[in-house]
């Protein structure tokens, strides 16, 4: 998933662009007209990122909180499966992101929600709006749910204390009512969240710190681990709790699957980025999307198999939290909560922006803009997220069931789809084999859904331990 990335509010429809340009070349910012006019751009400044520039935003977009979720994956399925999907999700979504390109070249729209408008109409708009709003307040319940367990923790520390004492300010469930109203209402009542932008680099970094930690602990912490001793009473290397397991199958397989999605989508920051992106062709956006899709995949590979490594079958849903059962008090896992904590806190707000520029096109398209209406959309969903953070139990939930939604529409299902339909016919028949693969895609995310939310819904109708390490 990702830290989605502001784009510009202003959505417009442009027209074709030039005969006789081919896919691969199609320019965004196409030369001044015959007339002496300037053709229809894709915005109305000249973009000037340059390809670095490009791939650090859009791996920023990319990577999120999913990341603390990816050992907990790897314990249910085996290194060697774990790798496989990893590679097959990573591949798939550079797929997707061509089929976003060529439909957006064809027809010169920068938005997601208005290739939906072009290829579906009005409904097609609504249910791109949609789609993003649940992917974005899955990911802004993730990043609230990690202030909830691990603010505790950070202030336990800071005190010296190495249980909970119970006082109010040690209850997750009023640290992130505190943390809404104080820090992230104030951010997201702001009409512009421009320079807010910069916490994007610093996001990145504090991820970065927190794989060379995982990394790094890989080597400190002996396994069996003594805070589990207690819990077992079986010899380790007879139960195999601190034996690595290659391919491996249960009930908790059904959310690898989805956490691995939802870690990958980064597709409604794609064509914002391409707009501003200096000499913009499909080729080049397309190579920016390759290098930053390796560099999360490698990344997430590195957590993932490092954090496993660690705990082995002890992993939690949420790896920090596995970190305090060793040493509440280790200084080096408290930096890197804090970390975690300013670097997601601070993104709440920037990912509060899209969904309530959805819900005012979708609400309130003919208004104009109103300080009583931006301010009470912020309320509202901030409230919405803090209830699901508070009554939902543990953070896999939210990864499980968003990611079994939302995600594959967002890169299965809705980018085939729009490349079917926005894509003329003259240029592509309906039997070429790009629309059949791009139908083939979109078939895939239906299937991925029904198949994720099927074994997630007989996983909590069987009544199993779903506690995933005890939050």
């Amino acid at each position: 998933m990702e830290l989605p990335k502001i784009a510009n509010g202003h959505h417009h429809e442009f027209q074709h662009l030039e005969d006789g340009l081919s896919p691969e070349q199609e320019e965004f910012l196409p030369h001044k007209s015959s007339n002496g006019k300037k053709a229809p751009q894709f915005t109305d400044f000249e973009g000037k990122t340059s390809f670095g520039m490009s791939v650090f935003n859009l791996s920023n977009a990319i990577m999120g909180s999913g990341i603390l979720g990816l050992s907990y994956a790897m314990s249910n399925t085996g290194i060697v499966l774990f790798l496989f999907l990893l590679t097959c999700i990573a591949v798939l979504s550079s797929y997707s992101v061509h089929l976003l390109l060529r439909s957006a070249g064809v027809v010169g729209i920068r938005a997601y929600e208005q290739l939906g408008n072009r290829a579906f109409g009005h409904p097609g708009k609504i249910l791109a709006a949609v789609v993003i709003t649940m992917h974005n307040i899955g990911a802004m319940s993730s990043y609230l749910f990690i202030v909830k367990y691990e603010l505790p923790l950070v202030i336990q520390a800071f005190l010296g204390l190495q249980q909970s004492t119970g006082q109010w300010f040690l209850n997750g469930n009023n640290l992130i009512i505190i943390v809404s109203i104080c820090i992230i209402l104030p951010l997201a009542t702001m009409r512009q969240l421009g320079y807010l932008g910069y916490t994007s680099g610093f996001s990145l970094t504090c991820m970065v710190f927190f794989l060379i930690s995982v990394i790094y602990k890989k080597f400190n912490i002996d396994c069996p681990l003594e805070a589990f001793s207690n819990f077992t009473t079986v010899n380790a290397s007879i139960d195999g709790e601190c034996e690595a397991k290659y391919f491996t199958i249960n009930q908790q397989t059904a959310y690898t699957v989805p956490i691995l999605a939802f870690a990958f989508v980064c597709h409604p920051e794609v064509l914002p980025i391409y707009t501003e992106l200096r000499n913009p062709t499909k080729r080049r956006m397309q190579a920016i999307a390759n290098v930053s899709i390796l560099a999360m995949f490698v990344m997430y590979l590195l957590t993932a198999i490092f954090g496993y490594l660690t705990f082995y079958a002890n992993t939690e849903a949420e790896l920090l939290h596995t970190y305090s059962t060793v040493d509440p008090l280790d200084t080096l896992i408290l930096c890197v909560r804090l970390a975690v904590l300013m670097a997601v806190t601070l993104t709440v707000p920037v990912v509060l922006f899209p969904i309530r520029r959805a819900l005012l096109q979708l609400l309130f398209p003919e208004k104009p803009f109103h300080w009583a209406r931006h301010i009470c959309i912020a309320v509202c969903l901030l409230f919405f997220v803090n209830l699901l953070v508070i009554f939902v139990p543990n953070i896999r939930d939210i990864f499980g069931i968003i990611g079994a939604t939302s995600a594959p529409s967002l890169i299965f299902i809705l980018p085939g789809l729009f490349y079917i339909r926005i894509v003329p016919k003259d240029q592509e028949p309906m039997k070429s084999r790009p629309k059949v693969q791009a139908a083939c895609f979109s078939a895939l995310g239906f299937i991925f859904m029904s198949m994720s939310l099927t074994f997630i819904a007989l996983d909590w109708i069987n009544g199993e331990n779903r506690s995933g390490g005890g939050h």
